[in-house]
């Protein structure tokens, strides 16, 4: 089972500017629209084919997320994730809503 990230974990990660990758689940669109600060787009239903690409690292640290709580495309991606081999996986299992919710700002393409 993939191990959950809070809010506030994954935000003192993004200032620090910690060495990990974030990932955006959602279709493009949401992704273009906005997204958490420095994330990278793969959306779930690609991860398989898109990751080992955009990710060669198994061992790199990964921080999924996608819109809410009831989504379930990040726990899909980090489930894909570790069946691939990546070893670090975690989901921000609450999504873009409660960064929002929190008044974190997003960045937009």
């Amino acid at each position: 089972m993939v191990e959950k990230i809070s809010r506030e974990d994954l935000k003192a990660k993004i200032e620090c500017d910690n060495d990990f990758v974030l990932v955006d689940t959602l279709p493009a669109t949401a992704y273009r629209k906005g997204h958490l600060p420095g994330a990278i787009s793969i959306v779930s239903d690609d991860i398989v084919d898109v990751a080992p690409e955009r990710i060669p690292d198994r061992n790199a640290e990964i921080v999924v997320y996608c819109g809410n709580g009831p989504c379930k495309r990040s726990s899909l991606a980090a489930e894909r994730l570790e069946n691939l081999g990546y070893t670090r996986v975690r989901d921000y299992h609450e999504g873009k809503a409660d960064w929002i919710e929190a008044g974190l700002p997003l960045e937009t393409d």
